[in-house]
């Protein structure tokens, strides 16, 4: 038990249990031993000495909640003994303006340069449902091209449907949908994309596609003009061929890392969270954006109680008052339904050992690195990049990821210490254990191990190293697991807010 725990800043009361501990057990700890008063599953916390009731308590030196009764060291200090309090840190807008990182040596990857310049990740065609109603018809069209070599040059042809575009007015959820849809229409990853829509939907096809060049790579059909389901889905599946004779000639080209753009995710997060994975994409992410590139951090009710360490290295007052502003507005929303942002974390979350939002926080934020805080992005917003910028999304995971690529995240990197598997079409989604025995549980949807932190055989910075240059080799086309098990078609999940009427 010599290396039983992990301490995470010299003003911790508390540690992290490498491994299980039993009750009655004696770990070592700075100055002496410590014995467990009860068992201490993996990822989970112990108290290294007294705390006492309505003391904060500190995890990474920042305070996690308020013990809500004495604990004795030696003690699993989890929800049982710490509660939200009035822990949250005091925010300011008025730090100096981040300094810019210093740029790295050149490094490339192999990508598809589009027309506007933007440069994609993977060659897909997209058939894209205005509205519900032709999401049957846009799923039969994709069908057809399943398998691999259905469309030479191409990767496959992916439909995006949901569940909304009618039954609503004109307002802010009609506009948010709007917009994921643009962002999804124009995404790099897309060589090609084919709109369709019912006819009569208050999203009409028209006005979704106003201002898009309809001739090069958009096009459109609705079922009502077609005459019917299946007159649309044979003509769906002619223009798909004609759109493919050109989508197959396209070819990857050395380009600089500048032109990645990664979506950053945690789900299914554990004890482990903020010491491996999360800290290690930080790394990778510090990486990118010296060489120029793009990240784009979200889950805004994720990064409750933590978003001081986000406002302390914006790169002006503005852009933290932004990310202020943004987080109020949760405040208001979430308590218009009845609900505290403080009600996360999830029943996997605290099965993992995370205690409450704040602890959550101080973990998710991990993953944007040491980078300056650039902007602060509405919903889908396009990305215009570079460095490090924030979204504004719901916690949630795929809505946020949704947001993220209709934003023009060409690839994502999604941590997880329970377990999370989320693919996302036409975007590459790797996959970050947090520990090696989830990596090894379930080795065939998991991509990175970072698990070598919490063993102590791996650096935060050696792992990453190694996770960039897993990004590159997967911009470049290296297959993500759930690519080659031909996962990640149903992640298209937008935010829906308004009236449904």
């Amino acid at each position: 038990m010599q290396q039983a725990l992990i301490r995470l800043h010299a003003r911790d009361k508390v540690a992290v249990a490498r491994v299980a501990i039993a009750e009655g057990a004696v770990v070592a700890q700075a100055g002496g031993t410590l014995t467990a008063q009860a068992a201490i599953p993996a990822g989970h916390k112990i108290a290294l000495a007294p705390i006492e009731a309505g003391e904060v308590v500190l995890k990474y030196g920042q305070p996690i909640g308020i013990a809500s009764r004495p604990i004795a060291a030696g003690e699993h200090v989890h929800v049982h003994n710490v509660e939200m309090g009035l822990a949250l840190p005091t925010q300011t807008v008025d730090s100096p303006a981040a300094a810019p990182m210093a740029p790295g040596e050149a490094v490339s990857f192999e990508g598809y340069v589009r027309a506007d310049g933007r440069v994609g990740t993977r060659n897909y065609i997209g058939v894209l449902s205005s509205v519900n109603c032709s999401a049957t018809v846009c799923k039969a069209i994709a069908r057809a091209f399943e398998g691999a070599g259905a469309l030479p040059g191409v990767d496959g042809v992916v439909a995006i449907t949901h569940g909304s575009g009618c039954g609503m007015s004109n307002g802010e959820g009609l506009t948010l949908l709007r917009r994921t849809l643009r962002g999804y229409a124009t995404h790099p990853n897309f060589a090609a994309v084919l709109v369709i829509g019912l006819g009569c939907e208050v999203n009409q096809v028209s006005t979704l596609l106003d201002g898009l060049d309809a001739s090069a790579r958009v096009h459109s059909l609705s079922i009502q003009g077609e005459g019917g389901t299946r007159e649309a889905i044979a003509r769906g599946q002619a223009l798909v061929r004609e759109l493919a004779a050109t989508a197959g000639q396209a070819r990857r080209s050395t380009v600089p890392a500048a032109r990645l753009v990664v979506g950053l995710q945690c789900g299914g997060s554990d004890g482990y969270s903020g010491i491996s994975a999360n800290p290690a994409l930080g790394a990778a992410i510090d990486l990118l954006v010296r060489h120029g590139g793009t990240a784009i951090l979200s889950e805004t009710p994720e990064i409750y109680g933590a978003e001081h360490l986000l406002t302390a290295r914006a790169s002006s007052p503005e852009v933290a008052q932004r990310l202020l502003d943004r987080l109020r507005w949760w405040e208001d929303y979430a308590a218009r339904n009845g609900a505290e942002l403080d009600n996360n974390p999830s029943p996997g979350n605290k099965a993992g050992g995370i205690t409450t939002i704040l602890e959550k926080s101080l973990g998710a934020v991990a993953k944007g690195g040491s980078s300056p805080l650039t902007a602060v992005l509405g919903y889908a917003e396009p990305v215009r990049g570079p460095g490090l910028v924030f979204m504004d999304t719901p916690g949630y995971d795929p809505v946020s990821a949704t947001g993220q690529v209709a934003g023009g995240a060409s690839l994502i990197c999604f941590t997880t210490g329970r377990g999370s598997t989320y693919g996302c079409k036409p975007t590459p989604s790797l996959k970050l254990a947090t520990n090696t025995p989830l990596f090894e549980r379930m080795s065939l949807d998991m991509d990175f191990n970072a698990g070598g932190i919490v063993d102590g055989t791996q650096s935060v910075a050696e792992a990453g190293e190694a996770l960039f240059r897993l990004m590159l080799d997967t911009a470049s086309g290296r297959p993500t697991l759930s690519e080659q098990h031909g996962l990640g078609d149903n992640e298209f999940v937008p935010w829906q807010l308004g009236a449904v009427m």
